[in-house]
């Protein structure tokens, strides 16, 4: 009895199925991407849409974190209790806000005011200077500003940046900037205290009962779920907690460096751009931006004054990066400076202002904790 023969009927051959199931993948795992990358859309929209009510509590719940081991300190080392021991902490920080506006608030308010008011001084003598050295330029510019494509691209241009200058603050964009958007802001602004009170009180540990509450995972994956969280919360402590000493101690740094070289207004300087490094390197981004045009076209200011600012950014940052982060904050975080800069930009867009900037390295050092986790347990050989 002959073998039967091998159906020529089948629908496609092995090189077609091949093809088929690689479509049928790529397919499917772009649907993944597209319903992933709509959830997070859909979540970036609701943190921006609720941005004024969720800074807050945000903002009081990691203060609760950094300041859980003075409040510890004060129970258990001084017996106090746990109301008393947050009383007590309290008006330490009162008296310490306190001294702070009394003898260096007026300064900077002073110096405030007179960079606000020399600030067109320097747009002035950079436009002469400008128009002086660089002629070529000015008629290029002035020959091109009146091509129709150039101006459209201006006022894109100028529209992206007013977009961004407005996604800065989300609490004020959300709320507007008249009367009541500031009254909101001033609510919101007051009730961070209150939230921060009732989170020292609290003696429980944020993730103990993590595990009991998710039941409808499997024990493995339970346990991973733990851990991520546990982990995240670790990373936003450590950072910042060191990132709010690193950047107190580089505005001293700034100022006391601003101060020896004779720039001015170094205080208020040096200050604001140390509290804008709690964003990792936005104090030196901004920082340049301001200071070097204020150093070079400055009374008494030049190329020499200018020099010696940027040995100031150069010396500061240096000093940071090889001595305070890795004696304050160590390796917790691990990342690359590529990759921090692209996550404090990236989380910046992604929640529409300054909240994800703030959040954008704990963000980024979870996701990649999470990657090497899974990588270890679900994906190696």
């Amino acid at each position: 009895m002959s073998e039967p023969v091998e159906s020529t009927s089948r629908l496609l051959t092995e090189r077609q199925r091949k093809l088929a199931g690689f479509a049928i993948g790529f397919v499917s795992l772009a649907i993944i991407l597209w319903l992933l990358g709509q959830s997070f859309s859909l979540f970036a929209d609701f943190i921006g849409h609720f941005s004024s009510v969720l800074w807050p509590i945000t903002t009081a719940g990691v203060a609760a974190l950094v300041l859980r081991p003075a409040v510890t300190l004060l129970e258990d080392r001084l017996k106090f209790s746990r109301v008393a021991s947050v009383v007590i902490l309290y008006a330490l920080v009162a008296l310490a806000f306190g001294g702070f506006l009394l003898l260096i608030i007026p300064a900077i308010v002073e110096q405030l005011l007179d960079f606000i008011a020399f600030a067109p001084v320097v747009w002035e003598r950079a436009n002469v200077y400008v128009t002086a050295h660089y002629p070529a330029w000015i008629e290029v510019v002035a020959r091109h500003a009146e091509n129709e494509t150039i101006k459209s691209i201006l006022t894109s241009l100028s529209g992206e940046i007013k977009t961004l200058v407005g996604g800065t603050v989300p609490s004020l964009k959300a709320a507007g900037m008249g009367a009541l958007g500031l009254f909101g802001f001033a609510a919101s602004l007051a009730i961070v205290p209150i939230y921060l009170f009732f989170f020292l009180l609290s003696r429980r540990d944020p993730t103990g009962s993590l595990g009991t509450q998710l039941t409808f995972l499997q024990g493995e994956v339970r346990k991973d779920v733990v851990f991520l969280v546990q982990n995240f919360i670790e990373i936003v402590v450590s950072f910042f907690r060191g990132q709010l000493l690193i950047g107190l101690i580089m505005g001293l740094l700034l100022t006391v460096g601003f101060w020896a070289v004779g720039l001015k207004f170094a205080l208020v300087l040096g200050l604001t751009l140390g509290i804008l490094n709690i964003i990792p390197y936005l104090g030196t981004i901004v920082g340049l931006s301001v200071t070097l045009p204020l150093a070079f076209f400055q009374t008494e200011g030049g190329w020499v004054l200018l020099a010696l600012t940027l040995a100031v950014f150069v010396l500061v940052q240096n000093i940071e990066g090889w001595f305070l982060t890795p004696k304050i904050m160590g390796e917790r975080t691990g990342l690359h400076p590529v990759v921090i800069i692209f996550a404090v930009f990236f989380w910046g867009a992604a929640f529409n202002g300054i909240l994800g900037m703030i959040l954008a390295i704990p963000l980024t050092a979870f996701f990649v904790t999470a990657w090497r986790l899974a990588q270890q347990k679900y994906f190696s050989a």
